[in-house]
């Protein structure tokens, strides 16, 4: 398998309304087109949230360059060839632009092997339980967020996600969404990294108390001292990770027990690659995975990571796409394609191109 070509295009992609704890309006998303000898494409994904993709999107042109006519004898091969490149100028920008052209090489290889993307990442087909993750906001009031916690356990989600901030009102809404809550639909909350450190030790006695799964990002994910504290009087009540860069950027909140989940973030994390890599480092602590969002292409690490006990149903880069898998029962299986099974939606490329 020898790479020919990389096609690189930087879209800006509004959204609707702010979505998510942090009220995000707009996404830059970097798209790789990759095209093998074959013929076999591959298409890849990354992404800026409410910011600029323009350094991403030059580096990952500084990468196309050095990657085309390279063959793609494995993914990971490649994407420790793109590493090395960028080796001296840091993480940030490189990793959303590894991300794209490394989802790019997953989906051609798998492809020319004939394979779903999930086994050709080591896996096998199996379904993973989906929780709802949108129509939640940190500025909902209790009851507007029990309205949307019912909403979600119609639609068949497993679980719920509300947001909450770091006051007193967040004792409410974890007990509103308690309270309205079926029998059966677990629960867990998202303080988007909005606590103090003696709010977050408050929060984190009521989502016991009220029987939450764990909370996510209580602390900003730079706080290592702080979530050690939370560590020491909650333990394995924590999620993190969607912020945290690169697999070593993870392994102290590993290694030292700071979590009970794992949450990488195709972007931040660097690609599929590294996200495998984190999940099986992961699974040697007995921590679980819980990719953040996309879980249409997540699903294809749960194949490869039996730790990747929850997929995050939040609905944001999805327009651009066609051939999403759909949950039935409030549980996701990939397409039985090759590949991860995604295309660019028609005209997008034309509507939102930078």
């Amino acid at each position: 398998m020898t790479i020919v070509q990389i096609k690189n295009h930087l879209l800006h992609f509004p959204l609707r309304s702010p979505v998510g704890g942090s009220g995000v309006a707009s996404v830059d998303v970097l798209i790789s087109e990759l095209l093998l000898a074959s013929g076999v494409s591959g298409l890849g994904f990354s992404y800026v949230l409410g910011g600029s993709g323009k350094v991403a999107y030059a580096s990952a042109e500084l990468l196309a360059a050095d990657i085309v006519n390279t063959k793609l004898d494995h993914p990971g091969a490649t994407w420790r060839r793109m590493h090395a490149t960028l080796n001296r100028s840091g993480q940030g920008p490189n990793n959303i632009a590894m991300a794209a052209i490394d989802v790019a090489c997953w989906d051609a290889y798998s492809k020319e092997r004939g394979e779903v993307l999930g086994v050709s990442l080591g896996g096998t087909a199996r379904e993973i339980p989906v929780y709802g993750s949108g129509k939640y906001n940190a500025t909902q009031s209790p009851g507007e967020a029990a309205e949307v916690t019912r909403m979600h356990a119609e639609a068949g989600f497993k679980a719920v996600k509300p947001r909450i901030n770091g006051g007193r009102s967040a004792m409410a809404v974890l007990e509103a969404v308690r309270d309205a809550a079926p029998s059966g639909l677990e629960l867990m909350c998202d303080a988007n990294e909005k606590c103090t450190a003696s709010q977050a030790q408050r929060l984190m006695g009521s989502a016991r108390e009220c029987g939450y799964l764990f909370v996510e990002e209580p602390l900003p994910s730079d706080d290592v001292a702080g979530y050690r504290a939370i560590a020491r009087a909650f333990p394995r009540l924590t999620a993190l990770g969607e912020h945290l860069q690169g697999v070593k950027g993870a392994l102290p909140f590993l290694a030292e027990g700071f979590c009970s989940v794992i949450q990488p973030d195709l972007a931040m994390i660097g690609g599929l690659t590294p996200a495998v890599e984190v999940s099986r480092v992961a699974q040697a602590f007995g921590v679980e995975v819980s990719p953040h969002f996309l879980p249409g292409l997540f699903v294809h690490l749960g194949y490869a990571c039996p730790n990747v006990t929850w997929l995050e149903d939040f609905p944001l880069l999805e327009p651009l796409f066609e051939g999403w898998s759909v949950a039935v029962g409030g549980k996701l299986t990939a397409r039985d394609v090759a590949g991860h099974g995604l295309t660019l939606g028609e005209d997008v490329l034309e509507r939102y191109k930078v």
